[in-house]
């Protein structure tokens, strides 16, 4: 979106030295558009929802605002009450077009990282995403197996929302759930889809990349009963600088968002009843 000469910075290599920087923001501090034919108001402005406010700031206006500025501000979500139909595949007037339900899991014990399952769905034509319901998971210090109490907890879940796949985070203690998953779900003759996620990326980040610009932008949407879990606290607690001690919430929230969907058709209407007319003469 720019030509950018060298800064004239002290370099030890001779072939750089008296250049000077040139910026061209994408649209100028007037509101025209440096490449009006390319990029007119209106592409502008689909790019800065595309990306969010501070993706915008640094790769189209060329003005970096640190990653330690950025939050994630609660007001900025979108609240809703409506349910999904699964009939028009519909929130409300959004048009769902794909679901994903993501588990972030530990022990569950009071006092140990959070064990959260997130579901969220998307309308990708608007590019919105809906956090739809987030489960918490908290086990008692008595319970003899953890993993597996959880696992029920998870399908009973999973039945509620008429879904079948899942993705698991595997790192740590999430490496032996898909195979208790697959024996508790057996136990109750119930099919279900399990994707494995392994993730190397700091934390802070994946939070940052995948929620940020989306939330910024306002394409962020979260059902009301959201509000009665942590998951508001943690944002309000969040800073990408890291230290927080409550952000599993947010980091299934994010595996959710980045994780590939099942696709979501509507279902149609129920079977219509028809009455024939047999008022007539043979």
């Amino acid at each position: 979106m720019s030509n950018i000469v060298y800064k004239n910075f002290a370099f030890s290599t001779p072939f750089l030295r008296g250049y000077r920087e040139l910026k061209i923001p994408i649209i100028s501090a007037e509101g025209t558009p440096a490449w009006p034919e390319l990029f007119p108001l209106e592409r502008i402005d689909e790019l800065r929802d595309a990306v969010g406010a501070r993706y915008f700031s640094a790769q189209m206006m060329l003005e970096f605002i640190a990653p330690d500025r950025a939050r994630l501000d609660p007001d900025a979500l979108k609240l809703y009450d409506s349910e999904f139909d699964a009939r028009n595949a519909k929130i409300g007037d959004h048009i769902i077009t794909g679901a994903s339900i993501y588990w972030d899991p530990s022990t569950g014990r009071k006092k140990s990282d959070g064990s959260v399952c997130v579901l969220i769905y998307r309308d990708d034509k608007n590019k919105n995403i809906f956090i739809h319901d987030v489960l918490y998971l908290v086990i008692s210090d008595e319970e003899l197996h953890p993993l597996a109490h959880q696992c029920e907890m998870i399908l009973d879940f999973i039945i509620s929302h008429g879904l079948r796949r899942i993705y698991i985070e595997t790192n740590g203690i999430g490496n032996a759930l898909p195979e208790i998953m697959r024996s508790v779900a057996s136990a109750r003759n119930i099919t279900v889809n399990i994707q494995k996620v392994t993730n190397n990326k700091n934390k802070e980040t994946r939070i940052l990349d995948a929620i940020e610009p989306i939330l910024s932008s306002g394409r962020l949407h979260a059902h009301r009963r959201v509000q009665s879990t942590p998951l508001i606290a943690e944002m309000l607690g969040w800073t990408p600088m890291g230290g927080s001690t409550h952000d599993d919430g947010l980091d299934a929230t994010a595996g959710a968002i980045c994780t590939t969907p099942i696709p979501i058709r509507p279902l149609g209407h129920g079977p219509s009843t028809f009455t024939a007319n047999t008022n007539f003469k043979i």
